[in-house]
């Protein structure tokens, strides 16, 4: 049975000695080292222990606790597996807070750290990390029961994956295909290429092996034909000669991506054969490294080649409480369920403040529905003439204004979309002085809208943008713009590990980082 990690409330003589000389720097060591039993207390170190319950006797290797403690200094000092290792032996700081002091070989093996973080994921108790920061600062009054108050907001984070052009992911793809193929045959890579007549593979590289002028057409084309009957011979041959191991992981898994890649960037061309897809196919995968990594913007001049990076924080306590991450393609409001699920495990919601690219999430308009506040720029009108900003709509008498002072009923959609209709008869806005503004010229009829199901809770963030008071509430938000950008600069601009999963890990042991620097420096004030 591992021996249990129990170390002590107070603190040694050696200890006091090394917090002593952590006053300007390394403060949160001391702060950790003050309140891990507050911390991993009894009820969550029996959820940690619970992550090992396929082991003998449910025995983990290690205390739970203490790989626990382990990765939230990894995530404080951005340290590596073999660093961390080291940093029990050698690092005074870490012996503080891990109670290693005297050790004499290694506390733990860089392989228990693996196993614990996968661990941590499976159980998504990486999740619950986080929630611990924020339960401390519950019990030390710096968090209490009453609704929360949340901002929403994102950053871009670089995936580690390599980003390729069409014919080196087609490669690459290839090359993974051929060393899966290899286990299941017992062949050597080589032989494999051989036996499937595979000819651009196994050089430097794809296009160090076509060896072509790539500024000419004809030769780019001809390099693609011979690329792709490489495709075709390893796929006939694997299908041939691996017909049931095609049929399961791992091998599926890599005939399935080369497919996708070849499908989502190649396209038949009209002249005859085959051509680089004009366009960009919808979800194209970048990266045959990381899958998962998508090409994506944060603005019209910011692209992004990985995920994007979502938090959520208490505006009153400055307490993050939940953090995901998802790929750069996919617009923000793709995010409301993860964060939404992990905020409402901590409380009611009575305000929340975004960024207008969650606005098309269902949370604002259920919370705008039960009568909480949500803060927001509105979506912006585009176009010359007056567009829904400069109309008026009452929802209980269910009337439109039009700038010209003129009233028209809002009438519900006999379709299920939750959107409504505003007409205005021609006989109103043909002798109106202000149509040319507002009707197109060669439109017979008068004017029309179409409302979008939250248009009452649009209306009211025009109404706030206009006013002095709602501007102010607006830039409440500047705040976790704040707490984001801390992250970020803690966990810099490049994921640390391939896929979703991993990097929300990541993310939420960074974000409890921050929340426990949020506490020290209350408790210091």
């Amino acid at each position: 049975m591992a021996e249990r990690w129990n170390p002590p409330v107070e603190l040694s003589k050696a200890e006091k000695f090394v917090v002593s000389r952590l006053k300007r720097t390394g403060r949160l060591f001391v702060f950790l080292r003050r309140h891990r039993h507050e911390l991993f207390d009894e009820a969550f170190r029996r959820e940690l222990e619970s992550m090992y319950s396929d082991m003998p006797r449910g025995t983990p290797p290690k205390d739970p606790a203490l790989l626990a403690m382990v990765t939230l200094l990894q995530a404080y000092e951005q340290a590596s597996d073999a660093v961390a290792v080291e940093n029990a032996l050698l690092d005074r700081r870490w012996q503080l807070v891990l109670d290693t002091h005297g050790a004499e070989e290694p506390v733990y093996s860089q392989g228990v750290l693996v196993d614990f973080r996968r661990r941590l994921i499976e159980h998504d108790m990486d999740r619950r990390l986080l929630e611990r920061t924020v339960e401390l600062a519950r019990s030390t009054g710096e968090f209490g029961h009453k609704a929360l108050r949340v901002a929403l907001d994102s950053a871009p984070l670089a995936g580690a994956g390599r980003v390729e052009d069409t014919f080196n992911l087609i490669g690459h793809a290839m090359e993974v295909v051929v060393e899966c193929a290899a286990i299941v045959a017992e062949l050597s890579p080589e032989e494999v290429r051989r036996r499937s007549g595979v000819k651009l593979l196994g050089k430097s590289s794809i296009k160090a092996a076509l060896d072509i002028d790539w500024d000419q057409p004809t030769e780019q084309k001809d390099a693609l034909e011979r690329l792709l009957a490489d495709v075709r011979s390893l796929r006939s041959w694997v299908e041939r000669n691996l017909t049931e191991a095609a049929k399961k992981p791992p091998l599926k898994k890599a005939l399935d991506l080369l497919e996708r890649i070849v499908q989502q960037d190649i396209e038949p061309d009209p002249g005859g054969g085959s051509r680089i897809r004009q366009g960009t196919a919808k979800d194209r995968v970048i990266s045959v490294t990381d899958p998962e990594m998508r090409h994506g913007r944060k603005s019209k001049s910011r692209t992004i080649n990985g995920y994007k990076r979502h938090i959520a924080k208490d505006l009153d306590s400055g307490l993050a409480l939940a953090a995901t991450v998802r790929p750069a393609n996919e617009s923000e409001h793709r995010a409301e369920s993860d964060i939404r699920r992990d905020v409402e495990r901590l409380g009611e919601v009575k305000e929340l403040h975004i960024d207008r690219g969650y606005l098309a999430g269902e949370w604002p308009r259920e919370l705008h529905e039960r009568d909480a506040s949500v803060f927001s720029k509105p979506w912006n009108s585009t176009g010359e003439r007056f567009g829904k900003p400069d109309f008026t709509f009452d929802f209980e008498t269910q009337q439109a204004m039009c700038p010209a002072g003129k009233a028209a009923p809002i009438r519900p959609s006999p379709k299920p979309d939750g959107r409504a209709h505003v007409s205005f008869p021609k006989a109103v806005c043909d002798p109106c002085p202000l149509r040319t503004q507002c009707v197109p010229g060669e439109q017979r009829r008068g004017k029309s809208l179409t409302l979008h199901p939250m248009e009452p809770l649009l209306q009211q963030l025009r109404e706030q943008q206009q006013s002095s008071a709602g501007r102010t509430q607006l830039r409440q938000r500047v705040s976790i713009e704040h707490t984001l950008a801390h992250v970020v600069a803690r966990q810099g601009p490049r994921a640390r590990y391939i896929g979703i999963r991993k990097n929300v890990f990541d993310l939420r042991r960074t974000a409890a980082i921050e929340n426990l620097h949020v506490l020290q420096r209350r408790e210091a004030a």
